[in-house]
């Protein structure tokens, strides 16, 4: 019973995804999709079970910054990219010289996106994307981008099977999302034809240009690890606090090696990722642009730094501390007791993000512990709340 009953489950997911893509071609048809490529490739297209449970998959335990920070900026990863660099300098110094990109920068994202070129994924891009745009969690997103692939195998006579990345669907040495290859990808080796799978002078100067046009500043690092006074007062942290540099050397925040801040006419905002016991890095306006490729703090500091490594500089001043890893259930506690105690953090959900660490820290400083919005052993004893 329960074979016959798991069948006829599938059966019917089968058809709805069928009258999904069927519907899906009407709209490839109306947004100017040719009939070859829908019947090609569109009207071909298979239901992924595997996309769908990644989609849906909410992780039972945040990360650590130290262990996400140490899988990316690994030694490995440093010896590649400054190998890399040297092997195409030439290419990187024309980048540099047209977008104002320096290396460096291309060199950590395509170390951190898929391993210099390594892994570039390998599910079928067109039935991760049909798959996604079927489900209604998300459906119009990924209608649009399933309908942007089509327009780039039309384009650029991509084979279907050659046509493989993540399970969400971004490609290539870049893994840009196909909006995104449509929008900035660029013809780097002069063939006539943008391929972020198969040509290295594509995808990097496809990564410059998209950096370019997020907003890189030229001649602008993209933040740096600093030391803090040992009475900083927290008052100042995280991205809704962004100020002059001038006011951070007047708050003694000092380099690692303790000289003063050079002090430029530049904006900065101040990042713990680990609370007070980690590393602190100031993130300047190019910090900024590396979140647009990818809304992760934990990222942009490790695209940063991993830059930094590749040009020559030495490991962190401060090693990330290892803190234990929470379950999303123990954060979605410590959110319901302080919106009970008046701190409003808004809907617990698990995740810390900037409105639970401004609540976090105002309860600290009403606890008079130190206030770096990060959820330490006494900050839960202070709740009364277990850790894990």
């Amino acid at each position: 019973m329960a074979s016959l009953l798991g069948s006829s489950s599938t059966l019917a997911a089968n058809d709805e995804f069928s009258l999904c893509v069927n519907k899906l071609q009407d709209t490839a048809r109306q947004r100017g999709v040719s009939e070859h490529i829908i019947e090609s490739s569109l009207a071909k297209v298979k239901f992924v079970d595997k996309v769908i449970a990644l989609d849906g998959q909410q992780p039972e335990f945040s990360t650590s910054f130290a262990d996400y920070f140490e899988k990316r900026v690994t030694p490995w990863r440093v010896e590649q990219g400054r190998k890399y660099f040297a092997i195409h300098r030439e290419l990187l110094n024309q980048l540099t010289q047209k977008y104002g990109v320096p290396g460096q920068y291309i060199m950590a994202f395509w170390g951190l996106e898929t391993n210099f070129g390594s892994y570039k994924g390998s599910m079928p891009v067109l039935d991760s994307l049909a798959t996604l745009a079927c489900n209604p969690r998300r459906a119009e997103y990924f209608t649009a981008e399933l309908m942007q692939a089509l327009k780039l195998q039309e384009k650029y006579q991509f084979n279907s099977r050659d046509m493989v990345g993540s399970w969400a669907g971004a490609m290539g040495h870049t893994q840009f999302m196909p909006t995104t290859y449509a929008n900035h990808a660029v013809d780097g080796d002069g063939d006539g034809k943008v391929d972020l799978w198969n040509s290295v002078a594509d995808g990097l100067t496809s990564a410059a240009n998209f950096l370019h046009s997020l907003g890189w500043k030229e001649n602008e690092r993209w933040g740096r690890e600093v030391i803090l006074p040992t009475n900083y007062s927290y008052e100042y942290l995280g991205s809704k606090d962004v100020l002059a540099l001038e006011k951070w050397a007047s708050l003694n925040i000092r380099q690692v090696n303790n000289a003063p801040l050079n002090v430029a006419d530049m904006q900065a905002a101040l990042y713990l990722p680990a609370g007070h016991s980690g590393p602190a890095f100031l993130g300047y306006h190019n910090f900024d642009v590396i979140m647009r490729w990818n809304r992760s703090e934990f990222y942009a500091i490790s695209v940063g730094h991993l830059a930094d490594r590749i040009n020559g500089a030495n490991e962190l001043k401060v090693s990330a501390p290892n803190q234990a890893r929470f379950n999303r259930s123990v954060i979605k506690a410590l959110q319901e007791k302080l919106n009970q105690l008046g701190f409003d953090v808004g809907e617990p959900d698990g995740v810390l993000g900037r409105n639970s660490m401004a609540g976090l820290q105002a309860f600290q400083r009403s606890k008079g512990l130190i206030a770096d919005g990060y959820p330490g052993q006494s900050t839960f004893n202070a709740l009364g709340l277990p850790q894990s």
